[in-house]
């Protein structure tokens, strides 16, 4: 049998009897599904047992006998395997950090428990790490959209980041020169006002990003300075 690349679709399912009566039994099939040829259908003793996918699969051959113990197994292994593909198709964009990846699995309705062995498994991996995303994270920013401190501090909680992460990494940035940067290219388009105006104006964009106001007012006229 050639196994292609696991795919985490379709629930593993039970074909209208638990596992607990099935106390022993052989595997009579183990057949390619007609909508997902990634996926098996496994037959014990003639009856639809469970789906499995193609990672899974390969732990099974046909003849083989199996208890209900070893049927429950495969049934886990199914689940981790789903809850495991479902996490890489998500960090499959961009970064994120464990929080993110917890709050996708639970609204993908997977177990508790199989959650956490998946976090685990990518954190071993190196595939998870807040500290790596929260670096990540401000380095985005602070290329494309600079902001203060506060904002990024705010928006890193509310992926899940500990204080001491986000402290870290924090700690690295110049606000004055991200405010700068934040707002260099818009004054510009101010450049025909008058003094107060082009200030005012400067001064409210860069509140409006989180920079408190002796920042915003020291780049507005910093600015204007340099015009």
């Amino acid at each position: 049998m050639t196994v292609p690349r696991a795919s985490s679709s379709d629930a593993i399912q039970l074909n209208n009897h638990s596992t607990n009566e099935l106390t022993m039994g052989q595997i009579t099939a183990i057949e390619p599904q007609a909508r997902h040829s990634n996926r098996f259908n496994v037959y014990v003793d003639n009856e639809f047992a469970l789906g499995l996918s193609a990672f899974t699969a390969a732990r099974v051959r046909v003849g083989q006998i199996v208890t209900a113990t070893e049927l429950a197994e495969l049934e886990r292994a199914e689940a981790r395997e789903t809850a495991h593909n479902k996490a890489l198709r998500f960090l499959e964009p961009r970064p994120r950090s464990v929080a993110e990846v917890r709050e996708h699995l639970v609204k993908k309705k997977i177990a508790n428990d199989v959650i956490d062995e998946t976090l685990a498994r990518l954190k071993d991996a190196g595939l998870l790490d807040d500290a790596a995303f929260a670096k990540y994270w401000v380095e985005n920013r602070e290329t494309f959209r600079p902001r203060a401190g506060r904002a990024l501090r705010y928006e890193l909680k509310r992926k899940g980041i500990a204080d001491s992460a986000i402290g870290d990494v924090l700690g690295e940035i110049d606000e004055s020169d991200s405010a700068y940067r934040a707002v260099a290219n818009r004054a510009q388009r101010w450049s025909n006002l008058e003094r107060r105006e082009f200030m005012d104006k400067v001064s409210a964009f860069l509140v409006r990003r989180g920079f408190g106001y002796d920042i915003a007012k020291s780049t507005a006229k910093r600015l204007w300075d340099e015009k």
